[in-house]
């Protein structure tokens, strides 16, 4: 069969299946039956599974891919008649390997113009994912990702303070990432193979509150039937969490700071003390110096939580790591889904860009989780978002110019941290990790002229 003219010499079927023998990407067709009918030498290669097992095999069998039970790219081309490029998915090899892959399908079509089957070229992306991990991880601790000045010196200290084994109060604002933190702390422990228990202080009135955490005797209160322990003694060797501190009442904190201190507790309506062996990291979206300073939360419960004290910014203060966290949260929700989503349109990053984000990286997280639902496969576009998201800017973003992003995050982040810090420019680049002259060049760069502090 004639496939091209070139000049004197023609190109054969021979010559072809020479070219696909050469290539590095695998590429395979099926008849109408879905039953392999070629498969060349790169595909032997990625899958480790030879040509000849593979011959008159059903697809689905030979590369048990997560795209074979719910987004098959080759059935979308079978099915409407079209081509699909660059679908990503992942195939598992011979090896039980997972393998990440990207596809290109197309109609098989014999010189009659008859449908014969599919043809689908695939590439082997594991050494574009293992350069990537190489490169994430200079930005990455367990599940938290930020290229930031602030948030890399967190992580450039937490693993001393995980091995440290004192107590850690996390602030900032609702959706920064505390629990995530607590974890990060806990993973990198040497309490690591014991639970971590997290508990919202702010959820429970104090009877419930100390009842959930050091537990009760049967009969110590109304409904109380039987024995129950409770998260510390649940913990034991562990790590315990307590989200929202600053919501507790002054005399549970009493109560918390002789646990802190002499390290046991006792159950409700227990006669017996019990010892703990119990690592304790607190969180609060409150300013717990302030609260102290009105005699709101005891001074004393302050510094016994207070030996290690991290603050997490709010993302409007880290914007650029908008792009990793969308990576990071793209990358989860497709193993979860089982989907195939690529990325964000540049449209969709801008529109980030200028969002304020009160709800931080959780709020992030639900956009992205928002914008699966209504896309599969491919990019995320701005229909795919929630409607006010992306109603509510000023005007209809035009211009997709990757140094305008760039500049336009830059502005939004100093302008903020100026703000945070009353717009004095010491504090504002102490915030931002940055020299106070880097500050200033920055923002003559921007063009950014906010109110001066007369103080700085």
């Amino acid at each position: 069969m004639k496939l091209k003219n070139m000049g004197d010499s023609i190109i054969n079927q021979d010559t072809t299946e020479i070219i696909l023998e050469s290539i590095s990407d695998g590429v395979f067709t099926i008849d109408n039956d879905w039953k392999i009918t070629s498969f060349n030498n790169a595909a032997e290669k990625i899958t480790g599974i030879q040509r000849k097992e593979a011959i008159g095999k059903y697809c689905w069998d030979i590369f048990r891919s997560n795209m074979c039970e719910r987004d098959c790219a080759l059935k979308k081309t079978m099915d409407k008649g079209k081509s699909f490029m660059n679908t990503s998915g992942y195939i598992i090899n011979s090896k039980k390997k997972r393998v990440p892959i990207t596809t290109s399908t197309s109609l098989l079509i014999d010189k009659k113009g008859k449908i014969i089957g599919g043809v689908e070229v695939f590439r082997d992306h594991s050494l574009v994912e293992e350069l990537r991990k190489e490169l994430s991880n200079q930005f990455q601790i367990e599940n938290m990702a930020s290229q930031s000045p602030s948030m890399k010196k967190i992580f450039k200290i937490l693993p001393q303070i995980a091995k440290s084994d004192s107590s850690v109060l996390l602030e900032g604002e609702t959706g920064t990432g505390k629990e995530i933190m607590a974890k990060a702390i806990h993973n990198l422990s040497d309490r690591k193979d014991k639970p971590f228990i997290a508990i919202n202080c702010g959820a429970l009135p104090d009877t419930l509150l100390e009842s959930e955490l050091f537990g009760h005797m049967a009969g110590a209160f109304t409904g109380a039937t039987k024995d129950k322990p409770g998260h510390f003694a649940l913990a034991e060797g562990g790590t315990i969490f307590l989200d929202e501190i600053g919501e507790t009442s002054a005399a549970f904190q009493v109560r918390m700071l002789r646990v802190i201190q002499e390290r046991e507790i006792q159950p409700l309506g227990a006669t017996k003390i019990i010892k703990t062996d119990i690592r304790i990291i607190a969180a609060t979206n409150k300013d717990l110096a302030d609260l102290v300073a009105v005699d709101k939360f005891r001074q004393d419960l302050f510094y016994r939580i207070n030996v290690v004290g991290l603050r997490l910014p709010p993302l409007r203060n880290r914007m650029e790591d908008l792009p990793l966290l969308v990576d990071l949260f793209i990358q989860k929700l497709n193993r979860i889904k089982g989907k195939s989503v690529q990325g964000i349109d540049p449209e969709v990053l801008q529109i980030f860009m200028m969002h304020n984000f009160p709800g931080n990286i959780r709020e992030l997280e639900n956009i992205i989780e928002y914008a699966f639902v209504l896309c599969s496969t491919g990019i995320i576009s701005h229909e795919h978002l929630p409607s006010k998201l992306w109603l509510s800017q000023d005007q209809v973003i035009e211009n997709n110019d990757p140094e305008f992003l760039v500049k336009n995050a830059q502005a939004k982040t100093i302008l903020n941290a100026l703000k945070e810090n009353k717009y004095k420019r010491q504090a504002a680049a102490n915030t931002l990790g940055i020299h106070k002259s880097t500050l200033f060049r920055r923002m003559k760069r921007l063009g950014l002229n906010p109110p001066k502090n007369s103080t700085d």
